[in-house]
């Protein structure tokens, strides 16, 4: 076998024999590069070299084993997929169908390592599974954020307000930032209404800063909504959903709803929120999507498709799902 090697990189078998004793001291036998110098009274550039010259004759193979739970291989493959800048899968095993503790978990360690300063974090206040992550982080040491914008106007119901607002106080006090609140529902029941919200000096001095944003997170929303928005009064109405399946929607980001490719709906619905518009939100650098569940995946496979989100964490059986393009 090392003979084989040898013709087939040129080396002699004297050398080779060289190369595999030097290369198992070191990596057999755990001895020091000055070590081998001094016992085979070589140099230790020399020794250093024959170990580079033993990988390439392939007397020396690395081999990456992966933990369980760690689906490096499927997050690579999402990343050149779909081209993001970064993928993270969790086995979210056991859950019964509630992906929610699994996702929270993976998106507070995610938020903690890239949280690192001078971000302007925007977030989408209606999402559980942000909510649930951002209950999951502690306070950060020294100021990561300069501001934590809200994305979607937040005026509903008092019970669900106390929880978008608990979500954006959390998430400033841990990343030390400055709260930004968007004083206005998310939705209103005329367009005329939504225009004049638009002028008021409130509002336009909240709608000038989504532009300072470098990262916003937020989650993937079904034409159904999910509870929490039900509870916020900003859910959608049955004859907006209806106008909205009709029209081919399949899911949305910040309220804004795409079909399957991905493609912005124009909507009677769309023209009554109040919220970051879609050129400003795909302006931002670092688009961070928590989303996860098959119930959720025509919508998250059509976000990632439109390049709605640029970071996705998800559970494993969508992350598979994506890539053999099951629905």
């Amino acid at each position: 076998m090392v003979a084989d090697l040898g013709r087939s990189h040129g080396v002699g078998t004297d050398h080779l024999r060289l190369l595999a004793r030097v290369a198992r001291m070191y990596h057999e036998q755990n001895i020091r590069q000055p070590e081998i110098a001094a016992l085979l009274n070589i140099s230790q550039p020399r020794v250093s070299r024959l170990l580079k010259e033993a990988v390439a004759c392939g007397i020396v193979r690395t081999v990456v084993v992966l933990p369980d739970g760690v689906h490096t291989k499927i997050e690579e493959d999402l990343q050149r997929r779909f081209a993001l800048r970064d993928v993270v899968v969790v086995d979210a095993d056991g859950a019964r169908g509630d992906v929610i503790p699994a996702l929270a978990a993976a998106a507070a360690v995610y938020f903690d390592t890239t949280f690192t300063g001078g971000d302007v974090i925007g977030i989408s206040s209606w999402s559980e599974t942000l909510l649930a992550a951002v209950n999951r982080m502690s306070p950060k040491n020294t100021q990561v954020a300069d501001r934590v914008m809200q994305l979607v106007g937040g005026v509903g119901s008092p019970e669900a307000q106390v929880l978008a607002t608990r979500l954006i106080g959390r998430l400033t006090e841990i990343t030390k930032g400055r709260p930004v609140f968007v004083p206005s529902p998310g939705v209103v029941g005329t367009p005329m209404v939504r225009d004049a919200l638009l002028q008021d000096s409130a509002v336009v001095e909240v709608m000038s800063q989504w532009h300072d944003l470098t990262v916003v997170l937020v989650g993937i929303g079904s034409l159904d909504p999910s509870p929490l928005l039900l509870r916020s009064g900003n859910a959608i109405g049955q004859a907006d959903r209806e106008e909205l399946r009709l029209l081919g929607a399949v899911g949305d980001v910040c309220l804004h709803f795409f079909d399957e490719n991905g493609n912005a709906i124009d909507s009677a619905f769309d023209r009554r929120v109040v919220g970051i518009d879609e050129a400003s939100f795909r302006a931002v650098a670092r688009r961070v999507a928590v989303a996860g569940g098959m119930r959720k995946f025509s919508a998250i496979k059509a976000a990632l498709e439109g390049g709605w989100v640029n970071v996705l964490i998800t559970d494993l059986e969508v992350a598979q799902s994506l890539l053999d393009h099951r629905a």
